[in-house]
């Protein structure tokens, strides 16, 4: 890992994208986005370098960073699952599970976690079980329906959410994984215990990749922040990982170089660096 930056980032070539996980990354411990990453992330595109948000977080959780993305702002969301220009709050793309395969999954977790309680993001807002307590179920929804997980399939699953409150977070996730096996890609972000599972491929990684294809932008043109193990893969992807110094002990030690925490406008002091250098 390389250390934080300091004066100069003499040593790297000027990325033609930057990519940023939000909690724990680009926002602030209370959800907030600072004046200084506000004014940083937009600079970055105003000097012609490409900026994606990628995030776990749902399309409508989106809608209140309307002024940090600016007016062409994309993100890559639900983990992948989804593209979102959040402006016009129009769905690109979406890559969800293939009919039939959610509620395979959901039925072998039932017998593994008898515990367990689902609710899933659909393109067109968040299922939730009757029995999920969530207290955030239905933030930022205009649309949520409610029902039983038999449900879950009435439209395509971008990505299922899985909780079982009463068990240990390690052994739910180790159960839901060994469940799940290829059937799905399991992600960890941190979320009150919660497992994210989206369909096989489904990764930042994966979702970030097709972007900067499309943009003609090669994979070491690329930096990308994070602190999570969801993070993991698009930072090993990216021609430069950045662990944030508040990160999970996983992400920091597999990143390419660490900068300040999110509390301490990391992202944002990395870029004001690369915008002061001469191109």
């Amino acid at each position: 890992m390389g250390p934080v930056p300091g004066a100069r980032l003499g040593d790297l070539d000027r990325p033609r994208l930057v990519a940023s996980d939000l909690d724990g990354t680009l926002l602030r411990t209370d959800g907030s986005v600072s004046p200084r990453t506000a004014a940083a992330w937009s600079a970055a595109a105003d000097a012609g370098i490409e900026t994606v948000i990628v995030t776990a977080r749902p399309p409508r959780w989106l809608h209140d960073l309307e002024r940090v993305v600016g007016p062409r702002g994309t993100a890559i969301c639900g983990n992948g699952a989804f593209v979102y220009e959040v402006a016009t709050r129009r769905i690109l793309e979406t890559h969800c599970f293939e009919r039939g395969g959610v509620d395979d999954i959901v039925a072998d977790l039932r017998r593994a976690v008898p515990s367990v309680t689902f609710a899933a993001e659909w393109a067109s807002g968040p299922f939730v079980a009757d029995d999920y307590p969530d207290p955030h179920r239905d933030r930022g929804a205009e649309r949520v329906v409610h029902g039983s997980w038999r449900e879950l399939e009435a439209e395509p699953v971008g990505k299922l959410l899985a909780l079982a409150p009463h068990l240990p977070l390690e052994e739910f996730l180790a159960a839901v994984e060994q469940v799940v096996g290829d059937r799905g890609h399991l992600h960890f972000s941190g979320a009150h215990g919660l497992a994210e599972v989206n369909a096989p491929g489904v990764t930042k990684a994966a979702g970030l990749e097709r972007w900067a294809s499309g943009l003609g932008i090669e994979a070491h043109q690329v930096w990308a922040f994070g602190d999570m193990p969801n993070d993991l893969p698009m930072l090993e992807w990216a021609g430069i990982g950045w662990a944030v110094a508040n990160g999970h002990e996983l992400v920091r030690r597999a990143a390419d170089r660490e900068c300040p925490a999110n509390d301490d406008d990391g992202v944002a002091r990395v870029l004001e660096v690369v915008l002061a250098q001469k191109v």
